[in-house]
C-alpha cells in the first residue's frame, strides 16, 4: 500500500459533508495524494459540581482561598504563640467559619458535609493549625445535645464573639475530670487534655466522671463550664499542629455546675439524634451515625488541603531550586522529580475522590432520611483514615524530593508534614485500630463496640444501638 504524501495540505470539512466512521479495528487504504479522512468534531469538555455544594459553601470557600497568604505568612508566629494569630482567627471568623456549623436559628450557615470538606480543605491548604480550627467549630453540636437552658445561654453569651463558642477536652478519654453530685448540681475538679481551640473559645465541654451508686446514671457524663471556671496550662509544646490551642484545661477547686449544664453521657447518642428536631439546615437533619462521619471527614479534610497546600509550595519550589548534585538547570527539570510529582498528584487524587465521595454520599442519605449501618460507618472510618494516611505519604514524598531547603522553619512544606504526622495520630482516626476492628468483622470475630471510629463506647454499652434507632 502506497503512503499518503504528508506535505500535502490538509483538506478543509465540507459543508454538510458527513463523517464517515470507519470500521472498527480497519484504516481504509488511501492512494497517493489522498487526503487523511476527517476527524468528527470535538465533544464539549467540562465539569460537572457536586450537588451538594451549596452558593454559601462556595462563597466561604473563596474568601478563605483569598486569605491563604496571610495565613501561611502568620503561620510561624501561630507556632510560637501556641494559637491562632489575631488577624488571622479575625479573618476566618469574618470569613464566616465558626458559622458553618452554626444552626440557621442562630444566623449560622447549618452547612452539609460536602461543604464543610470544602471549606476545612481550603484551611488545611493554607495552615494545618488554621484547618484545625475549622474542625473545632463543627464541636458546636456536641452542645446542642444538651438541654435548651444551657443552649441558649452559650448563644446570647457568644453572640459577635470572635473564635468557637465552645471547645471539647477529654469527652471520651480514659482520664477525665472528677464530679460529685450536689443540690441543683455538681462539684466539678479535674485536668482535661487537648482543649483544641481553647485560647479562642468563651466556653468548654469537659467530660467526667462521678460515683453511679450515689447519684444515679452511667457514671460517665459532659459538664459545660465557662471561661472563667478553668485555667488553660502553658502544656501545648508538640512537634506539630502548634497553632492549634489544644492545651489542657485544670479545675483545681471545685465549681459548681448547674444541673441544666450536666448530661449523662449514655443519653449522649440519643439526644444527638434529636438535634434535627430542634435546628433547621443541612447540617442538622443527618443521623446518628452520618453525624459521626461528619466529624471524621472534616478531621480528615484537613490532611487533604496540607498535601494539596504541599504540592503547590513543592512545584513553586521546584521552578526557582537548583539541585544539589546532579547538573539540570532547576530541580523542576529532573526525571525523577516530575516522577514524584506525578506519583503525589494520584496520591492526592485518590485520596481526594474517598472523602468527597463519602460527603456526597453522607448529604444525599440525609436528604433521603437515611442514615449508615454500624458496620458502613466503621468501614467508611477506616477508608477515611486511609484516605489521610495517603496525604501523609503525599506530603512526605514532595518533602524528601525537594530536598534539605525544607528543614527550614521559614519552608511551609516542613509545617505540612510536621502536621499531618500529629493529625494522622489522632486516636479517633488511626488506621491499625479501625484496620482491627474491621478485621475482626471479615473474620467472623465480633468487633469492639465503639462510638464512631476508634472511640470505644465508655460508660454507655448500648450507644450504637441507640444511634441506629
Amino acid at each position: 500500500m502506497s503512503l499518503p504524501n504528508m506535505n500535502a495540505p490538509f483538506p478543509s470539512m465540507e459543508a454538510g459533508k458527513p463523517f464517515l466512521p470507519m470500521e472498527a479495528g480497519k484504516i481504509p487504504p488511501l492512494e497517493p495524494g489522498q487526503p487523511l479522512p476527517l476527524l468528527p468534531p470535538m465533544a464539549p469538555t467540562g465539569v460537572i459540581e457536586s450537588p451538594w455544594l451549596s452558593d454559601t459553601g462556595r462563597d466561604i470557600v473563596a474568601k478563605v482561598r483569598a486569605l491563604i497568604p496571610l495565613i501561611r505568612a502568620q503561620a510561624p508566629e501561630g507556632e510560637r504563640l501556641g494559637c491562632l494569630t489575631p488577624d488571622v482567627l479575625k479573618a476566618i471568623t469574618e470569613a464566616g467559619i465558626f458559622k458553618m456549623s452554626m444552626p440557621l436559628e442562630w444566623g449560622g450557615y447549618a452547612l452539609g458535609a460536602r461543604d464543610l470538606v470544602e471549606v476545612i480543605g481550603v484551611l488545611g491548604e493554607a495552615d494545618g493549625s488554621a484547618g484545625w480550627a475549622g474542625f473545632v467549630g463543627v464541636g458546636l453540636k456536641n452542645l446542642l445535645a444538651l438541654g435548651p437552658e444551657v443552649v441558649e445561654e452559650v448563644r446570647v453569651d457568644t453572640q459577635g464573639w470572635a473564635g468557637p463558642s465552645i471547645v471539647g477536652a477529654s469527652v471520651y478519654a480514659t482520664k477525665v475530670g472528677d464530679a460529685r453530685k450536689v443540690d441543683d448540681g455538681w462539684m466539678v475538679k479535674g485536668r482535661w487534655a487537648f482543649g483544641s481551640g481553647c485560647k479562642h473559645a468563651k466556653w468548654a465541654l469537659l467530660g467526667i466522671e462521678y460515683e453511679a451508686s450515689v447519684a444515679g446514671g452511667s457514671g460517665r457524663g459532659v459538664v459545660v463550664v465557662q471561661r472563667d471556671q478553668y485555667e488553660i496550662l502553658d502544656d501545648w509544646h508538640v512537634m506539630g499542629l502548634s497553632g492549634s490551642a489544644s492545651n489542657s484545661l485544670e479545675i483545681v477547686e471545685e465549681q459548681f455546675v448547674p444541673d441544666h449544664r450536666f448530661l449523662d453521657l449514655a443519653e449522649f447518642p440519643l439526644r444527638m439524634q434529636l438535634i434535627r428536631d430542634h435546628f433547621q439546615g443541612p447540617g442538622f437533619q443527618q443521623r446518628g451515625l452520618a453525624q459521626l462521619l461528619t466529624v471524621t471527614l472534616t478531621n480528615i479534610a484537613i490532611v487533604l488541603g496540607m498535601a494539596r497546600g504541599a504540592l503547590s509550595c513543592f512545584a513553586e519550589q521546584a521552578k526557582k531550586r537548583k539541585p544539589f548534585s546532579l547538573p539540570y538547570p532547576t530541580i523542576a527539570d529532573m526525571a525523577s522529580v516530575q516522577v514524584a510529582a506525578g506519583k503525589t498528584l494520584a496520591m492526592i487524587k485518590v485520596a481526594a475522590a474517598t472523602i468527597e465521595g463519602v460527603a456526597d454520599q453522607l448529604d444525599a442519605r440525609t436528604a433521603a432520611g437515611l442514615d449508615f449501618t454500624v458496620d458502613e460507618e466503621s468501614e467508611i472510618s477506616l477508608s477515611l483514615a486511609y484516605a489521610g494516611n495517603l496525604c501523609e505519604d503525599a506530603i512526605t514524598l514532595v518533602q524528601k524530593t525537594i530536598g534539605s531547603s525544607t528543614a527550614s522553619l521559614s519552608n511551609p512544606i516542613q509545617r505540612f508534614a510536621r502536621d499531618a504526622r500529629v493529625l494522622t495520630s489522632h486516636g479517633a482516626i488511626r488506621i491499625d485500630p479501625q484496620s482491627e476492628q474491621n478485621g475482626r468483622r471479615i473474620l467472623g470475630l465480633a468487633p469492639f463496640l465503639m462510638f464512631g471510629g476508634a472511640v470505644p463506647a465508655r460508660g454507655n454499652q448500648s450507644s450504637k444501638e441507640l444511634v441506629n434507632k
